[in-house]
């Protein structure tokens, strides 16, 4: 996704492979830092899944433009 996509997207929650384009890494680093617990910002893990709160990260990264 690009960073309008994750903007104007009505999801709750992102995946790693929504916002690697963004961040320019690859999907598998994403999930290997936050199974390492050194994601930057907010994320969740269930098992083998990595979460990304779509609000938090746009909050993260300067990006969030809602009320």
């Amino acid at each position: 996704m690009t960073l309008k996509e994750i903007q104007e997207s009505d999801k709750v929650m992102l995946l790693p492979e929504d916002i690697a384009p963004v961040l320019g890494v690859h999907q598998q680093t994403i999930s290997d830092d936050a199974k390492d617990g050194t994601l930057p910002f907010p994320y969740y893990r269930s098992g083998n899944r990595t979460k990304i709160p779509r609000v938090g990260f746009l909050k993260w990264g300067g990006w969030y433009e809602g009320g």
